[in-house]
C-alpha cells in the first residue's frame, strides 16, 4: 500500500478530495492511504498555538518548530538512516522549494510513503526544516496562502503513477512530459463538428502512421509552447 500522511492546520480541506474520483476507489481497494493530521492536535499549550511573531521583526507570523516536528516525528520518525530504513520521506510544500516536474513526481511514486507538510502564515520555523524535512518543493513561481492545495496537486500527480490506481496503466507513457514533450492534440466522436473534422490518419487504422502523426504533432505543440523541454531531451538513440 502507497500511503501518504498529509500535516495542516485545515485537514477539512482534503475529505472531499480523497474520496472522490481515482483516489476514492483505490483507497477502497486498499492500494492507498491518505490521512489527514491536524497540526494543532501537536501543540501542547492551552491555546493549541501553531504560529507566532518572527524574530527580528517583520510582517505576518511564523509557523513554530516545537508541534511541526513532533507531528513528523511521529508519523515519519527522526529525520536520517532509520527514517529512510522505514522508506517515509517529508516533503514540505514550498515557494522555496526546488520545482515540481514529471522526473521528481517519478522518484516520489517510488517511495512507500510520503509525509507531507502544508505551510501557512509568513513561513515555517528554519529548524523544523532543518530538523525534520527531506525535501522541499513549490509547483510553480507563485505564492499560495499556504500549502494544501500544492499537496493536492502532488498527491494527483504521484499517487496516479503507483500500479494498481490508474486500470490503464499503457495510458500513463503517452501523457505531456513522460517522453519529455507535451501531449498532441486528442479527438473523439463525432468526425465533424461545426466544420471542423477529425484529421483523416486517426481514421485510416493504420496504426504505424497514427503513431507518427502523433509524435510529429507533440514534437509541434512542444516547439510552439515549450521548447525548452526539448533542449533537455537527449540526442536520438540515447535513453533519459
Amino acid at each position: 500500500m502507497f500511503r501518504i500522511d498529509v500535516i495542516t492546520i485545515f485537514p477539512e480541506l482534503f475529505e472531499t478530495f480523497r474520496q472522490t474520483s481515482l483516489l476514492g476507489a483505490a483507497r477502497e481497494a486498499g492500494t492507498l492511504s491518505i490521512e489527514t493530521h491536524d497540526l494543532r492536535s501537536y501543540t501542547e499549550d492551552v491555546h493549541r498555538s501553531v504560529d507566532d511573531e518572527p524574530y527580528g521583526g517583520g510582517p505576518g507570523m511564523v509557523m513554530k518548530p516545537e508541534p511541526l516536528v513532533r507531528a513528523i516525528e511521529e508519523l515519519a520518525g527522526e529525520k536520517g538512516p532509520d527514517r529512510e530504513a522505514r522508506g517515509a520521506f517529508v516533503v514540505l510544500l514550498s515557494p522555496q522549494g526546488r520545482r515540481l516536474d514529471q522526473k521528481e513526481v517519478r522518484s516520489l511514486a517510488g517511495r512507500s510513503h510520503l509525509v507531507l507538510v502544508c505551510g501557512r502564515y509568513e513561513g515555517i520555523d528554519q529548524r523544523a526544516i532543518d530538523l525534520a524535512v527531506d525535501q522541499e518543493l513549490s509547483i510553480g513561481d507563485y505564492v499560495l496562502s499556504g500549502g494544501e492545495v500544492p499537496a493536492m496537486a502532488l498527491i494527483e500527480a504521484t499517487t496516479r503513477l503507483v500500479p494498481g490506481v490508474i486500470g490503464n496503466p499503457e495510458s500513463l507513457v503517452v501523457e505531456s512530459f513522460e517522453k519529455g514533450m507535451l501531449e498532441g492534440p486528442s479527438y473523439t466522436r463525432p468526425a465533424q463538428f461545426r466544420g471542423q473534422s477529425v484529421p483523416e490518419v486517426l481514421r485510416s487504422g493504420d496504426h504505424g502512421k497514427i503513431s507518427r502523426w502523433r509524435e510529429e504533432r507533440a514534437r509541434e505543440r512542444t516547439q510552439e509552447r515549450r521548447p525548452d523541454l526539448l533542449e533537455q531531451r537527449p540526442p536520438s538513440g540515447e535513453k533519459r
